[in-house]
């Protein structure tokens, strides 16, 4: 596998000489003769790529939701089973007769990994940092009226165990419990990350690569673009079996199923269909499939003028083969799903409006005045299976004249380039922060401001350019909506609006395949939500 590169840990140091060479002999250049990762170890191979920063308050990807979920705990967790809400660093919360103030009671008997006591003080600081810093996700908590200006007055210390909330409006109360199931609502270690403070950016800098968090787990060594280890935290409640996690990025499916079959890795994360049907062929390995809540799409910036043009992108809708893609290259992986909400969600509807038609694309975009088609950039991260996808893409667009150049990037290349409005088409895949269809259609359905200044990098329509005026308001009226009946027929409604005027191409929904070693038990991948959990996981013995 060649050379081990230094691992650095969390706090700026080399890895110790025994645990870089356990790493090493585990997963870099194990010997057929070992052929098993060491009994308190769990071993990934996962593309991380997209691993930007681990600072709660900033990240928003898929690999860092994956660290970030089991470094920190939040007020309310989910089960990863099945996404019921229940007691975290809060041990109960109610709302009052107006609607406006959460009170959540906070379990002081908790500490940090660094033995500091969870303090309400902690919750505070932690959930005005977020509004303050006004990173990307920052837009889950100031959707309920929170500001830089009125954030002390509105999340405050009660006492030495309660902390308020008093959002702006009577929401729906699932509303905000969900919300604060997402990852940006972590609470952080307020002294430790005060003591590595850099001027006033509330450890910002700091937390970008160390944790401070009550999680099951501890942040001890991250290289970009090669590997992630987390240790499990002494002080967490239940401590757990797999008293380390290695996550290692290999973004080659054959390499993950090779290290698979070697017994160097226990789960593999990222295989084909081909590579599931062998580890399903193979008595030491098994396959466990979980439904998720990601949506594969591609999106058309409507700042280029053939994108922009009224019947284009209805065009592209047609020049898809759906069911070509999922019946062959990502079969398994993913179900035709059409709409922004996953299935399974409030207001989720199953309706499949579009079919690869190149005919009718053909007249849509003599129509739309582009009888020749046009050239335009496909953006795409540089992965098997996102890249199988822009190529079928590239092949039926042009069935139509419309020339697709693929620009291949890594994750988090494409991150930077399409939240800062530059790409042209992009293929992208979208995961539900919290189980709430807000989560969603506050991203495809609306934007309450599409200049350039406005900055809203977590909001996909934003990111296009497309200022959602059909449904924005809808959106934000069905958070207040308390009938759940009326509330679903609201989110119905707006994925039609969607399907007719939205320049998303909304395509499958993932469901994840993961090849383990038939003896670890209890790995979730989180159903709907999109983070993976480690604290359950164990290694069963003969």
């Amino acid at each position: 596998m060649g050379f081990l590169p230094p691992l650095w840990s969390s706090r700026g140091t080399r890895l110790g000489a025994s645990v870089a060479l356990l790493f090493a002999a585990s997963v870099f250049t194990a010997p057929a003769a070992l052929a098993e990762t060491p009994a308190d170890t769990l071993v990934i191979a996962n593309t991380i790529d997209d691993l930007k920063v681990l600072d709660p308050a900033e990240s928003f990807e898929f690999s860092g939701g994956d660290v970030i979920n089991n470094l920190y705990d939040k007020l309310i967790e989910l089960d990863p089973k099945t996404l019921k809400m229940g007691p975290g660093l809060a041990k109960s919360w109610d709302v009052s007769e107006d609607g406006k103030t959460f009170t959540f009671k906070i379990d002081t008997s908790r500490k940090f990994a660094s033995g500091n006591p969870v303090r309400a003080e902690d919750v505070v600081w932690s959930l005005q940092r977020v509004v303050k810093l006004d990173k990307t996700p920052s837009f889950i908590l100031t959707q309920f009226g929170l500001t830089k200006d009125n954030v002390e007055d509105t999340v405050k210390k009660v006492d030495d165990e309660t902390v308020s909330i008093t959002v702006d409006r009577p929401y729906a109360p699932s509303f905000l419990y969900n919300a604060l199931t997402a990852d940006v609502a972590s609470i952080v270690d307020e002294k430790l990350a005060m003591e590595n403070a850099s001027g006033d950016d509330m450890g910002n800098e700091w937390l970008k690569t160390h944790s401070a968090g009550a999680g099951p787990y501890t942040l001890r060594a991250w290289k970009p673009n090669e590997s992630v280890i987390m240790e499990a935290n002494e002080n967490y409640p239940t401590v757990p079996a797999m008293k380390r996690v290695f996550v290692r990025h290999v973004p080659e499916p054959a390499t993950q199923r090779l290290l698979l079959e070697r017994g160097d890795i226990d789960i593999a994360r990222n295989l084909t269909p081909e590579d599931i049907q062998a580890v399903e062929n193979n008595d030491k390995l098994k396959v466990e499939d979980s439904p998720r809540g990601r949506i594969y799409y591609i999106s058309g910036n409507q700042k280029m003028k053939e994108l922009a043009t009224p019947g284009v992108m209805q065009a592209i809708k047609y020049l898809i083969d759906y069911d070509g893609i999922a019946n062959s290259f990502l079969k398994g992986q993913v179900v035709v799903n059409q709409q922004f909400l996953p299935i399974g969600f409030l207001g989720a509807i199953d309706d499949k409006p579009f079919k690869l038609d190149v005919e009718k694309a053909k007249k849509m975009l003599a129509d739309a005045g582009y009888p020749d088609g046009f050239e335009v950039e496909l953006l795409v991260r540089n992965a098997q299976d996102r890249l199988a996808v822009a190529q079928s893409v590239q092949n039926t667009l042009g069935q139509a004249g419309i020339k697709v150049n693929i620009k291949p990037a890594t994750g988090s290349e494409v991150l930077s380039i399409y939240r800062a409005r530059k790409a042209e088409l992009t293929l992208e895949v979208w995961g539900p922060d919290y189980p709430d269809p807000n989560t969603n259609a506050s991203v495809f359905a609306e934007n309450p401001d599409n200049s350039d200044a406005a900055q809203l990098t977590g909001n996909l329509s934003w990111r296009n350019a497309y200022a959602a005026e059909a449904t924005t308001k809808m959106a934000e009226d069905a958070v207040v909506e308390k009938d759940t009946d009326k509330r679903a027929k609201m989110y119905e409604e707006m994925q039609r609006i969607g399907n007719e005027k939205s320049p998303f191409v909304l395509m499958f929904q993932y469901q994840e395949q993961d090849g383990m070693q038939k003896n670890v038990e209890g790995f979730s991948t989180g159903g709907a939500v999109s983070s993976a959990f480690y604290k359950a996981v164990t290694k069963t013995t003969e």
